[in-house]
């Protein structure tokens, strides 16, 4: 039997109980994953980044380990909750226009000492304070460098569109207004290099790519490792009490641990270790995170239709942010339909062994994305199921 068909046996077993479709989290690979993290941060605290987990048992798991403190939310209602819950240490990693939100952070002490908003021009400040409603509490701010590498003169950008700050200089000129402003307090910096931690460097029969993709990271680890330690000197220089520098992503956290400039390493979807995350040189988790769909129908030899199934991920759309069948091994979508809103036909010899009510188990392209298609996780223990928690959607929490 090979590895593959042992952890179907045990899937199966575990939930033989229950009716798919369904969500599981299998507690081993969870917390041998997130030992993987905290070796590779290498004495560093790992922020957990709640977008890939969505779920406030396994937030609560994961932090009760040695390693990690805090957590990277993304929205500011996401903040608030998380931090009413009792989660005392919650950056929101990206810019908001919620009014009611920042009049809540300003008006409530307890949450204003326990979010740090996330800011990178000075018409987010002007927003918070005509958001305030009277509330006076001090709002903490981290500021966001934009990580993109730039090439041939800025003529070609490799790197998400995040933050517009990218120079020393302009960062310290933000840390300025936000020093010399009543109301708010600047405590950290915040810098993900998506194109190093979210692209994988193996792509299974593109070699060419691959390669390529090695040049371009080690490129932008060398440039971005020397401007954020320039930025961070400047932003000291003016804020000496910077609480946190913020950096990384699962893909990278070795090589950001390394900085040293860096304080502590965000991490999220190393937990789970979705399908994008096959393809790197620099580790190699345990899928953690799979969800079953029913087999339904049985359309001719070689054929098997499950219920569901079409959940693709964010992202430039292509083949990559699709779910992919992961139990039982050889099976293939069909090419003129795939993933769909419904029935998922799927192909291979493998369906001829499958029966009616059978299980088969699927991987999601990306982390936390899965929890918004289920109310629960049922988590796996060896072979049973020993808890089943809600998602953020089974407390009725759908932030974005």
């Amino acid at each position: 039997m090979t590895p593959r068909a042992a952890r179907r046996t045990r899937y199966d077993r575990a939930t033989a109980h229950l009716d798919a479709p369904l969500a599981i989290v299998d507690l081993g690979a969870f917390d041998a994953n997130a030992a993987d993290l905290v070796r590779r941060a290498g004495g560093k605290p790992i922020r957990v980044a709640s977008k890939s987990v969505r779920c406030r048992a396994l937030l609560e798991r994961v932090l009760a380990m040695d390693g990690f403190a805090g957590i990277m939310s993304f929205t500011l209602d996401e903040s608030i909750w998380l931090a009413r819950a009792g989660f005392g240490d919650v950056l929101l990693a990206y810019p908001s226009a919620d009014r009611a939100g920042f009049a809540e952070l300003a008006g409530d002490a307890k949450l204003a000492a326990a979010v740090t908003v996330m800011v990178d021009d000075p018409a987010q400040l002007e927003l918070i304070d005509r958001a305030r409603e009277g509330g006076t509490e001090e709002i903490r701010v981290c500021l966001e460098l934009d990580t993109a590498l730039h090439l041939l003169g800025g003529r070609i950008r490799v790197g998400a569109r995040r933050s517009p700050l990218r120079e020393p200089a302009q960062l310290e000129a933000l840390a300025r207004a936000v020093v010399g402003r009543p109301g708010f307090r600047l405590v950290g910096l915040m810098a993900y290099e998506g194109h190093v931690a979210g692209v994988g460097d193996a792509v299974a029969g593109s070699p060419l790519r691959s390669r390529a993709v090695r040049l371009m990271q080690s490129t932008a680890r060398r440039e971005l490792a020397q401007r954020r330690a320039a930025v961070v000197r400047a932003v000291r220089a003016v804020a000496p009490d910077l609480e946190f520098v913020n950096g990384g992503g699962t893909g990278s956290v070795q090589h950001t641990a390394a900085e040293e400039a860096v304080t502590e390493i965000a991490a999220g979807s190393g937990l789970y270790v979705p399908r994008l995350f096959d393809n790197y040189t620099s580790f190699a988790g345990r899928p953690a995170a799979l969800f079953a769909q029913p087999v339904v129908r049985r359309p001719g030899v070689g054929v098997v239709t499950v219920l569901g199934g079409g959940y693709p991920a964010s992202g430039a759309a292509g083949r990559d942010r699709l779910p992919v069948p992961y139990l039982p091994e050889g099976l293939r979508y069909d090419p003129q339909e795939g993933p769909g809103e419904v029935q998922t036909p799927l192909l291979g010899p493998a369906a001829d062994d499958l029966l009616m009510g059978d299980k088969v188990w699927f991987r999601h392209a990306k982390a936390g994305e899965l929890c918004e298609r289920f109310d629960s996780l049922h988590l796996v223990e060896d072979d049973r199921v020993t808890a089943t928690v809600p998602t953020y959607r089974g407390e009725g929490r759908t932030f974005l």
